[in-house]
This record gives C-alpha cells, structure tokens and sequence, in this order.
C-alpha cells in the first residue's frame, strides 16, 4: 500500500509531511521517557525484520493480487505504539530513498496511513481491550486478527481519500473505493494472523524482549533474544524473500482494474519532476534489485514476452533485503544516538547503574 507521488498533489503531500513530522516528534519525546533498557536495540532489529517481512508479497486467493506484512501492529505490540511509529517511519524513510519503493512527496501519506492507523488507533481501541495483556493467547489472536484487518481498512480508505483529495488522477472514487476496501481486508485478516504467529514465538520463545518483562528477571537474557530476531531479519531478507508472490499488490491491482494500469504517469515539472530526480540519484537498488543496464529496445514483433520467474532466486533481492535490514538498524540507532545526546532518561538511568 505504499503510495507513489503520481496519486498525490504537493498540497496533500506538504500536508501529510508536517503531520507525519509532527507525530515522529511526538513519539521522540515520548520514547525519551521510557525505562526500558532495551528499547533502542529492540526498535533497530525488529525494523531490519519488518524491512525484510515487507518484502515478501504473498498470494490473496480468487483475486489475482497480493499484499504483504504491514508491520504497524506487530511493533506496536512489541515496542509500544510511540516507538513503533518511529520503526515504521525508519522503514519507509529508508524504502523511499535507497529502493525507489514509495514516493518521496507521498512519503508522509505512507507514514501516516502505514503508521498512525494500526499504532494510535488499531491497537489501543480494539487490540489492547480484546487482548487484555494475555499475548500468544486464543484470545490474543482474535484481537490481532480484528485489529490488524481495522487498522488496514483505515489505511486504504486514507489512501482513496488522499488520492481523491489531490485530484491529479482519474481514478474514479467509488469504484476505486470498492476495490481497495474489500482487498485489504483481505490482506489485514492474512496479516493478523502473522502477527498473531510472531507474538506468540516471542512469547513462548523470547518473553525478554516483551515490554511486560521485567527489568530484574526476564531481560537479563535479552541480548540472545535480539539476536534471534536479528538472525529472524538476515534469514527473511536473504532468502526468504525470494519466494515473495509476483502478484500486483492490493493498490496495484485496485488501479488496474480500474484503469487498466498498475501506474499513473507522474506528473512532469515542478515538485513531482524535483522529487522524482532525487530519489533517481539515491535508490542505488531500485526495485530491490540491480539497476538494469540501459539496452536499445528491440521491435514489438521480435521481443520475447517477459515472464517472472518463481522463486526470484537473485542476488539483487538477497542484497536489497540485507542492506536495507542494515540501512534501517543503522537510522534507528542513529534516532537512538540523537535521543541520547539531548539527555535520554533511560540511558542516562543505565550509564549510572554500570
């Protein structure tokens, strides 16, 4: 569901940015707060395995399309719904500019409709009330299965509104509408359950790393169970992205069945042509793969139809979801470092304990 600029005009786009902004903000200041020792380390290697988990599209049956792990309520579940916003802001900064996933100047709409929804709505409303702090339980399933389909019905809907909203496409909004909210639901329901699986190999597995473990008994162990989650993202980035469904994802194939197209044509000039320059220059790894060398077309009549090849076994990919693990690890611990130097309580609290 990552939107790209040719849906978003630069008034929906400026919009979005300083909201977006102004809620990682808030979520800094909130997570200066935090007692948790193990915060920082937690947020960097479960955003390199959210980076890599994002990779891999996987088949919505009857419908031809695909989708794939949003993230936003599996952090929030492991890390708090300020931290996680955070994660999730790291995630798609990085995508944009390295991996051309993502517009730039739709970029704050993609923080907020991926962030906000299933952190400071999905969550605290519908997980956290159902749920009841019984993680990896029957009932903690449910919840993440419900809350996880609202947060992603949230986000489309957000999508089809922004996209309304800027009025440089002609994607008609009902029809459009109709077939973005039923597709995620879809992908919400296969993204529950993912969730509901991970939460509960943690609990079971790595309770440690759990915000409700304790600081004395649980997390001394808390360095092993970095590392398996760690180990969790190199695995998922590496290899099993291969086997990611070749399938357009929901809004793709919403569009196309609309419009016949998978994409619209961004506009040319001003801010779209601007942005569009940059992120040619900085995603060296475009499409999580190898930029392709520029060969003079052959006619219509002589070129072989292409066909995706299943499982994508290519370097590019293995090396796409490695460095962008890393890119993302390293910008969360950057936040970390920014946090620190502006005084960081719980860092402050645990250099005077050593």
């Amino acid at each position: 569901m990552h939107m790209a600029d040719a849906l978003i005009s630069p008034t929906v786009g400026g919009t979005l940015w300083a909201v977006s902004g102004g809620l990682i903000a808030y979520c800094a200041r909130t997570v200066n707060r935090s007692p948790r020792d193990n915060l920082v380390p937690m947020m960097g290697v479960l955003g390199a395995f959210v980076f890599a988990a994002q990779m891999i599209n996987f088949s919505i049956p009857f419908t031809g399309s695909s989708g794939h792990l949003g993230g936003g309520l599996l952090l929030t579940v492991l890390l708090g719904p300020h931290a996680a916003f955070l994660v999730i802001a790291s995630v798609l900064t990085v995508q944009a500019f390295f991996f051309a996933d993502g517009g730039l100047l739709a970029l704050g709409c993609n923080l907020f409709n991926l962030g906000f929804f299933p952190a400071f709505v999905a969550y605290p409303l519908i997980y956290r009330n159902l749920a009841k702090g019984h993680d990896g339980t029957r009932r903690a399933w449910v919840a993440a299965i419900i809350a996880a389909a609202v947060g992603l019905q949230l986000g489309a809907l957000a999508v089809v509104l922004e996209t309304q909203t800027s009025g440089i496409s002609d994607l008609p909004f009902g029809t459009f509408l109709l077939l973005m909210l039923p597709v995620h639901l879809a992908i919400g329901v296969m993204e529950g359950l993912a969730t509901a699986a991970i939460v509960v190999f943690v609990t079971h597995a790595r309770p440690e790393v759990l915000p409700t473990a304790s600081d004395t008994g649980a997390r001394v162990s808390s360095r092993s169970g970095l590392l398996t989650l760690a180990l969790a993202a190199v695995v998922t980035g590496g290899v099993a992205s291969w086997f990611a469904s070749t399938r357009p994802d929901g809004l793709e194939w919403s569009m196309f069945k609309v419009s016949g197209k998978e994409e619209r044509a961004t506009p040319g000039g001003g801010i779209h042509h601007a942005l569009a320059a940059v992120q040619e220059q900085t995603a060296f790894l475009p499409d999580y793969s190898f930029k392709a060398p520029e060969r003079k077309s052959a006619p219509a009549e002589l070129a072989a139809p292409e066909t995706e090849p299943w499982p994508a076994v290519r370097a590019g990919t293995s090396v796409s979801g490695l460095l962008g693990g890393l890119l993302t690890l390293a910008l969360v611990c950057l936040t970390g470092v920014a946090l620190r130097m502006r005084g960081l309580p719980c860092l402050r609290k645990s250099e005077a304990t050593k």
